[in-house]
């Protein structure tokens, strides 16, 4: 692709990678980031701020990162900045970027409604849609307002704009809410590539939950039938690898369940650690009620690792290939016994980590990169490039 005159692109993410609880849609919005600032672009992400990361910085990949404002009020912050004409003022950046020349505003549940205020153009980023998770995390009343907010106001405020995301799931989903399937792109997370020495696989069974620990993560069910193997595989080991205010009744679980010497919560791991954690597990387990994607089953799959996931939680049902890299199951029983089959079959986990390390080689940053950036420039004054769909090779 042509690369452009540093046109500026300013994405509104809620969070960042930093953030104690960033996940997989703050990694992808960093490296599409990064992806169109090696084709020439500007890129700016602002988001709310916390206490790992300082109020602003510039990434090794060349991204601004701007923090401003806590976990709503991030919103009203990026509606000022924007006003007023500069992202990052003087004495709290060092430097003045100015306005950009596109918006990409990702909806994580609650829009920041950029279209309102915007005279650019503007691109709605949608990783899955919330439908199951209000209820799941906030009382009735709340969810019925967040799932209004999203459902319906959301899609009135874009109604003229292009959509960006992740799964075909997701995109059958917001037509299913009213945008049009013609202005919904799919851009599909990359995989990094695996470069460190292959590890030894563990000595014992054992089970890899990663990710935030928060309650749609669904890590209970993990937990039960760690309890209930447990029981015929004495030396199971469940490894809960991430961070999230939903620890501690998780840990409370476990001593109920009488596991908690069999499971080992890591809090927040390293890249490397994470490797290692990932090549060493027999299993990769997602019980998660929802996801867009599933970034975790995919880099489990870069390293031979098969996953067991809910066929019903949206872009798991790509990025496993259901009996061939892993498994889709629909309740808990059959995860149960997806898991069990699995443990206790070597000849099946080996075959179907070799599929997934296969699979997993389909999916590349520089390939995302390149269809986010064809979005991008399709939307930006002067040009006229249709809206693509990445499909795998």
């Amino acid at each position: 692709m042509t690369k452009v005159e540093r046109r500026h692109v300013l994405f509104l993410n809620w969070r960042d990678r930093l953030h104690p609880e960033g996940g997989g849609s703050e990694v992808y919005i960093e490296r599409m980031a990064a992806e169109i600032v090696a084709r020439g672009y500007r890129a700016t992400i602002l988001c709310q701020a916390h206490a790992n990361a300082p109020a602003a910085e510039t990434t090794g990949d060349g991204v601004h990162v701007l923090r401003r404002g806590g976990r709503h009020t991030v919103y009203l912050c990026a509606a000022f900045v924007y006003l007023a004409g500069a992202l990052g003022f003087g004495p709290l950046s060092g430097r003045r970027l100015g306005r950009p020349d596109l918006i990409v505003d990702v909806c994580n549940g609650l829009p920041f409604l950029s279209r309102v205020y915007a005279r650019r153009p503007v691109i709605t980023l949608v990783h899955h849609v919330h439908r199951e998770q209000w209820p799941v995390i906030f009382g009735p009343t709340v969810a019925r307002v967040g799932w209004w907010i999203e459902s319906r106001l959301a899609v009135r405020c874009y109604r003229s704009c292009p959509y960006v995301t992740v799964s075909e799931s997701t995109r059958a989903e917001l037509v299913g809410l009213g945008v049009d399937r013609a202005r919904i792109s799919v851009v599909y997370n990359g995989t990094p590539e695996v470069t460190r020495r292959p590890v030894a696989r563990t000595p014992h069974p054992s089970l890899l939950v990663l990710g935030r620990l928060v309650p749609h993560k669904r890590v209970e069910l993990a937990l039960r039938a760690t309890a209930l193997l447990s029981l015929e595989l004495p030396t199971l080991e469940l490894v809960v690898a991430g961070q999230g205010w939903w620890e501690e009744p998780l840990r409370r679980l476990a001593t109920d369940l009488g596991v908690e010497r069999c499971v080992r919560f890591t809090g927040f791991v390293s890249e490397d650690d994470k490797d290692a954690l990932l090549g060493a597990s027999w299993l990769a387990v997602t019980p998660s009620l929802k996801e867009g994607w599933g970034l975790t089953i995919v880099e489990a799959a870069a390293h031979g690792t098969p996953s067991v996931a809910f066929r019903s939680a949206g872009g798991v049902s790509e990025a496993i290939v259901d009996g061939e890299t892993g498994v889709l199951v629909d309740d808990e029983v059959d995860f149960l016994r997806a898991v069990r089959r699995l443990l206790r079959d070597s000849d099946l986990r080996t075959r179907m980590g070799s599929a997934a390390r296969a699979h997993a080689r389909r999916f590349t940053w520089t390939v995302s990169g390149d269809a986010f950036a064809d979005v991008v420039s399709g939307q930006l004054p002067g040009t006229s490039r249709p809206l693509p769909d990445q499909r795998v090779p």
